[in-house]
């Protein structure tokens, strides 16, 4: 009855959000994951300009969580998980933009060593966790395993399996902990995927973001999803559930992102720092140099 409620209604964002009632809302979101943006719901791409006007007050908003960080020594853990091109990296960017990056730090693992492949699988991410007073955004996480390790052959089934177990345990011990999980995955359709692809190989700016896996995985679009569906299904609970981004439009998804981390932590504000900003006491100084160095001359 769930799945038949969810496939009917759940597509529509605003149906969802106003009509059904609490329970089955509440049930709808327990079962499966939330999408925060509707499929149905066609939207015009927003421009660069609009983009950073909207982009503006959330990034207040984001300040106001970093100094609450500071102020209360909470932790918070991001993972942006997703298909490649879905904007995992312009996603992170847009959230870091005015952070303090003492504070706010990104973590994108290489593949794992030789000695990596030897210990607990989630053993190398633990030195990332955040500390007190941290953010940390995981540019791809421990999902790996679910992910591009299943699809491309890098982990057999019974690793796999091991993994969809221990997971919502390990991601439970953290919540426990007092650490502030949230795990978004960013969609994107294969026509999106394509022109993004194409996009990186033609701008050498953005050439290193293209490696033969990648090339590879345009291939494997449908086992992807096959792989995503059942990540989700093993690891979306009321403790550390997912979410669901539409990135289709990227600009559009990143506002959406933030916004809804953002609600996640409704109790963020802290009393205002006032400095006190006197005027010099003499005139500006020009910077000087005793020594035999100088500043090499500008560009024209």
């Amino acid at each position: 009855m769930l799945k038949f409620i969810y496939q009917k209604y759940f597509p529509c964002h605003w149906y969802f959000r106003t009509r059904l009632p609490v329970f089955l809302r509440a049930a709808l979101m327990m079962y499966y994951p939330f999408m925060a943006t509707s499929k149905k719901t066609k939207f015009q791409k927003i421009g660069k300009a609009e983009y950073y006007e909207r982009l503006l007050p959330l990034e207040i908003e984001l300040n106001d969580v970093a100094r609450w960080l500071q102020h209360t020594g909470k932790r918070i853990a991001v993972l942006f998980e997703g298909r490649d091109t879905a904007g995992k990296g312009g996603a992170i960017a847009a959230v870091t933009r005015t952070l303090n990056p003492r504070a706010c730090r990104v973590v994108a693992l290489s593949k794992p060593s030789e000695l990596e492949k030897s210990q607990w699988y989630f053993q190398r991410y633990v030195p990332h966790l955040p500390a007190a007073g941290e953010i940390v955004l995981f540019d791809r996480s421990w999902y790996n395993r679910a992910g591009v390790e299943r699809v491309m052959g890098y982990a057999n089934k019974g690793e796999i399996k091991k993994f969809l177990l221990q997971t919502p345990v390990f991601e439970k011990l953290l919540v426990d902990d007092g650490v502030i999980l949230l795990k978004y995955w960013l969609t994107v359709d294969q026509k999106q995927q394509e022109e993004r692809f194409a996009e990186r190989l033609a701008d050498p700016l953005k050439r290193w973001k293209l490696s033969p896996i990648d090339l590879q995985a345009r291939e494997k679009y449908v086992e992807y999803g096959v792989a995503r569906d059942a990540m989700l299904k093993a690891t979306h609970n009321s403790v550390s559930p997912w979410t669901l981004v539409d990135f289709n439009d990227q600009r559009r998804g990143r506002l959406t992102l933030i916004r809804h981390m953002l609600d996640q932590i409704s109790e963020r504000k802290v009393p205002d720092l006032i400095l006190d900003f006197p005027t010099l006491s003499d005139d500006p100084k020009r910077e000087k140099f005793s020594t035999k160095l100088k500043p090499i001359k500008p560009i024209l």
